[in-house]
């Protein structure tokens, strides 16, 4: 049985990988020249269950209004006369309260805590190294900032998982580098079973591994539509970049194309609910080690990550909703990203006169939990919206998707996690 999986990101590489190990014929397509080129490419490498969060939360909205016109920022509004823009905010803004928070943020938890256990065992199987580290720090400037992650750390203490509300010098016995920081720090919350890693240079890695295995992979292909014959999906149609178009069979077609796979679906009576909220990061190098991150961080005034992989640190946050193309840059968050790297690490990091920065856009739903599983066409599959969480769920995302499609019961309750959940 043939599944063509839409789309090379981290999403769609751990979906190859769970798919083949079924016994799957699978062909992967992507318009870039290699995997983990767009949205994969540049995030936080987070892998922290604990902390996977709805975007829709209590006082988010009150935090965006916040920032509006401040020169940095962690979320930026460029209201458009969209349509598409303003019916996800509405959508958006209904699901950010608490009772909505309490049911969303377990739902996208279950699937990240079964994600971190998949990939512990691929690693093993592997052996793929990706600059992993240990351990989780929250970052709280003030008692405001505390206060406003008091239901995230409410439903952390009932679910039973570990973590520690520290003062400042516990936390820089986490992270001695803290000592030379700029910025003011009230407390931390600590995650020790989370982690890190290079999500790109894991894919990459992945794609290595299962073309020896015999998983197809068509780079520099667009998909141009999703082919449908007696109301099953039957293929896909492709163009090269040379201009050549093909249509390739398949038995089972799975969207894991991201943004990309609004518009795919949409020919087929399918309306997915992803808006494509930009995030922003910049990789630098460990300047004076003793004053550099050991492991990961989130900045949670400014939603902003700092994550150690090697002898580099990716800086990497800010939530833009705006229907710009996804490659421009703006000078804001770039802004902010350089401002977090000199608030907590001045002298561990080095910045350098021009620094690069990358942008992309992240699939987001407006409750927070991805939508797994099939659809209203037959043979046709979802893995999509994972928000800055696709590395975390990734694995977790696969096998799901991997036990649907060969008929075999999913290892964990889909309950919230499919597209049911919009009355489709």
């Amino acid at each position: 049985m043939r599944v063509i999986i839409c789309g090379a990101g981290i999403i769609g590489v751990t979906a190859a990988y769970e798919l083949s190990r079924k016994g799957f014929d699978v062909i992967v397509i992507d318009r870039r020249d290699g995997p983990a080129r767009e949205t994969s490419a540049g995030n936080a490498g987070v892998i922290a269950p604990g902390y996977v969060t709805p975007w829709a939360a209590p006082g988010m909205p009150g935090k965006a209004l916040k920032y509006l016109g401040q020169p940095a920022a962690p979320i930026i509004f460029r209201p458009r006369a969209s349509f598409a823009q303003w019916r996800w905010i509405i959508r958006w803004l209904k699901n950010c309260n608490a009772a909505s928070y309490r049911v969303n943020k377990p739902r996208s938890q279950r699937v990240a805590f079964y994600a971190r256990e998949r990939l512990h065992q691929a690693r093993a199987a592997l052996g793929v190294d990706y600059d992993a580290s240990q351990g989780y720090l929250q970052l709280f400037r003030t008692a405001a900032d505390q206060a406003l992650a008091a239901p995230a750390i409410a439903i952390l203490r009932e679910a039973g998982i570990a973590h520690q509300l520290l003062p400042p010098d516990m936390c820089l016995a986490i992270e001695p580098g803290l000592i030379a920081r700029d910025a003011p720090l009230h407390s931390g919350l600590f995650l020790p079973d989370d982690e890190a890693g290079d999500c790109a240079l894991f894919a990459e890695r992945m794609t290595a591994h299962l073309r020896d295995e015999g998983v197809m992979f068509r780079f520099d292909a667009a998909i141009e539509s999703i082919q449908v014959r007696n109301g099953r999906a039957a293929g896909v149609a492709v163009r090269e970049r040379s201009g050549l178009k093909e249509t390739l069979d398949a038995d089972a077609v799975l969207l894991a194309a991201g943004v990309d796979s609004v518009a795919l679906a949409r020919p087929l009576g399918i309306d997915l609910p992803l808006y494509p909220v930009k995030g922003y990061s910049t990789t630098l190098r460990v300047d004076q080690e003793a004053f550099a991150p050991k492991a990961a961080m989130m900045d949670e005034a400014y939603k902003t990550a700092i994550t150690r992989f090697g002898d580099r640190v990716r800086i990497a946050g800010t939530a833009e909703l705006s229907d710009d193309d996804a490659a421009t840059l703006r000078r804001t968050p770039c802004d902010t990203l350089l401002k977090i790297a000199r608030d907590w690490f001045p002298r561990g990091v080095a910045i350098p006169m021009r620094p690069s920065f990358w942008v992309g856009r992240r699939p987001m739903t407006p409750d927070g939990p991805p939508i797994l599983g099939p659809t209203p066409v037959a043979g046709l599959f979802l893995n999509l919206g994972h928000g800055s969480s696709g590395w975390a769920m990734s694995l977790g995302s696969a096998k799901v998707l991997a036990d649907i499609i060969a008929g075999d019961a999913p290892e964990i309750d889909l309950e919230g996690l499919t597209l049911a959940r919009y009355g489709a």
